[in-house]
C-alpha cells in the first residue's frame, strides 16, 4: 500500500512533466510562429513599420539618427550584395574581391542614406497591402500602397527572393519606376566609362548630397 508521501510526490511528478508538456509544446508554437515570420509579406510589412516609426521622429532624429535607425532594417530586409551585383551587371566578375566588398559597402549606405533622406518627415502617412504574386524565377512581389493624407499615394512594388531560410529584398518599383534600372543605367555606365574609383566617388558624393538636404 503506498503512503501518502508517495501518492504526493507521484502527484508533484505528475505536474512537473505536464509543465514540462506545456512548455515544449509552447515553444514547438513559437518556431512555427517565427518561421511563418520569414514569410516575404512580413518581410516587407515589418520594414515598413520600422520606416513609418522613423518618420515619425524624423525631425527629432535628424538626418544621422534616422540613418541609424534605418541602418539594421535596411540590413535585415534587402540583398544588398545581390543588388549590388545586378547592378553593375557582368562587370561584377571584372572586379577584385576587395572592390566587389567595398563597392556592397557603400551601397548598403547609399540605400540607408536614401530612406534617411526620403523618409523623414510624418504627416499620417501609412502603408497598406494589396496583394501578393509569385514570380515565374521563384520569386514573390509585395504589392503596397503608400497611403499619403491630402497628396496622391504612391504604389510600392517589393520584389523578394529566398536567401536562406528568409526571403529578401531585391528591388523596389514605385509607381511603376524601378530603383534598381534606375541605378544600373546610371552607375554600370560610370563604371564602364570611366572605372571603379570614379564610380566610389559618385556615390559617396549622392550619399553627401542625401546628408545635406
Amino acid at each position: 500500500m503506498q503512503s501518502q508521501m508517495e501518492i504526493s510526490m507521484q502527484q508533484f511528478y505528475k505536474r512537473i512533466s505536464s509543465a514540462l508538456l506545456i512548455g515544449i509544446l509552447s515553444f514547438q508554437s513559437w518556431s512555427v510562429l517565427a518561421s511563418e515570420a520569414e514569410s516575404a509579406r512580413v518581410i516587407v510589412e515589418t520594414f515598413q513599420l520600422a520606416l513609418i516609426e522613423t518618420m515619425k521622429q524624423g525631425k527629432e532624429l535628424g538626418y544621422e539618427g534616422r540613418f541609424n535607425k534605418l541602418a539594421e532594417p535596411v540590413k535585415l530586409s534587402h540583398d544588398l550584395t545581390k543588388i549590388a551585383r545586378i547592378v553593375v551587371g557582368r562587370e561584377w566578375e571584372n572586379l577584385t574581391a576587395e572592390q566587389q566588398t567595398q563597392l556592397v559597402d557603400v551601397f548598403s549606405k547609399l540605400s540607408i542614406s536614401s530612406y534617411a533622406h526620403n523618409f523623414k518627415d510624418f504627416d499620417g502617412e501609412s502603408f497598406v497591402f494589396d496583394s501578393e504574386e509569385q514570380t515565374a524565377r521563384g520569386g514573390v512581389i509585395i504589392h503596397t500602397t503608400l497611403i499619403i493624407p491630402n497628396d496622391k499615394n504612391v504604389k510600392f512594388d517589393y520584389m523578394l527572393k529566398k536567401k536562406g531560410n528568409s526571403w529578401k529584398i531585391i528591388n523596389i518599383i514605385a509607381n511603376g519606376v524601378s530603383d534598381l534600372a534606375l541605378k544600373r543605367s546610371e552607375y554600370t555606365s560610370i563604371l564602364k566609362r570611366e572605372g571603379f574609383d570614379p564610380l566610389i566617388t559618385k556615390i559617396n558624393e549622392k550619399i553627401d548630397n542625401y546628408s545635406k538636404q
